[in-house]
């Protein structure tokens, strides 16, 4: 048995918050789950509701919050190109205040933090693949700048916290995931090929989709995060999370029609501003530190995930 904390978990409805909230309330953790439920849903914690080891608060963490808490998940942050475009100004808001709300919830409950980050810190690199030490190539004033720049700041606000006040932080730089409870109209590739391929409409490939991401299950990512936390104080990351196991988008959305035995059509439309060519994690130090890898397959992994947005479309159209 885990000596029972009491936990937080910032954008606690959202994809990868929600699958945290399961797993650390089943170790027997008290859970309080933070979200003004922007891009979250209060249908991914729904089975948790009546938990007596788990309370739901919604709030947006560009304002203070005071709650007493042992640690502190950061995972606040729309992290989709469709949402964290709709409102810019709010996605910088949201990195950067929220991480100076939630570090200073910390450093007055002497809490320990945990910093989602994202790949997106590397944006279109030079460097394949990406380690921590590399310190990327983004553009500060595109359209995805709002969320690169955003995490690249939070980073920036962690590091400060640990060396000014002496803050436990953990920093997580989180690559491609996917599984149940991704947003069906993010604009990912993954869920977007799924609802495309399950309604039989045709899949849209943006370029020639030699374009590579490497795709992390949720459930290995979950588990990366809490190893992360759980480690040694001084290991504050940053830390690679993700799969290095590299496909080509073509190939994504190959395998994606075989698994739906969808009739789609595959088509090819122009590439986004800024798209990065190829995004594989190079995860030496979370193997070495963490003692993680990632264990499961893409077929493996695609398959539940197949099967949640076929009853999310199926009950959504009865």
């Amino acid at each position: 048995m885990h000596l029972r904390k009491r936990i937080t978990i910032t954008g606690g409805c959202g994809f990868l918050g929600s699958h945290l909230c399961d797993k650390l309330t089943a170790q027997g953790h008290a859970v309080i789950c933070v979200d003004n439920c922007f891009t979250g849903t209060k249908r991914n914690i729904s089975h948790l509701l009546n938990s007596l080891d788990f309370e739901f608060l919604r709030h947006d963490v560009t304002f203070p919050l005071y709650v007493e808490t042992d640690e502190i998940y950061n995972m606040a942050c729309p992290a989709s190109p469709i949402h964290y475009q709709f409102d810019p100004v709010q996605t910088t808001k949201t990195s950067v205040h929220g991480a100076i709300n939630m570090l200073g919830l910390a450093k007055r409950v002497k809490a320990k933090i945990l910093q989602a980050s994202t790949s997106e810190i590397y944006g279109d690199p030079e460097i394949h693949p990406q380690p921590e030490n590399y310190w990327g190539r983004v553009n500060p004033i595109g359209l995805r700048s709002c969320y690169d720049e955003g995490k690249r700041c939070a980073e920036t606000l962690f590091f400060d916290y640990h060396r000014q006040n002496h803050l436990k932080i953990k920093v997580a730089r989180i690559f491609n995931t996917y599984g149940p409870r991704m947003h069906p109209n993010d604009g990912r590739v993954v869920s977007n090929f799924i609802v495309q391929a399950l309604k039989g409409n045709p899949i849209t490939i943006y370029g020639d989709g030699s374009q590579t991401r490497s795709f992390c299950y949720v459930d290995d990512l979950v588990d990366g995060l809490i190893r992360l936390m759980n480690s040694a104080d001084s290991l504050t990351g940053p830390v690679n999370l993700g799969n290095p196991q590299e496909f080509t988008i073509l190939e994504l959305g190959e395998k994606i029609l075989e698994l739906v035995n969808s009739k789609s059509k595959l088509v090819f439309k122009q590439l986004p501003q800024d798209d990065p060519k190829q995004r594989k994690p190079d995860i030496s130090l979370a193997e070495s530190e963490l003692k993680w890898k990632p264990s499961t397959t893409l077929d493996e992994g695609l398959k539940p995930t197949i099967a949640y947005f076929d009853d999310l479309l199926s009950s959504t159209t009865k």
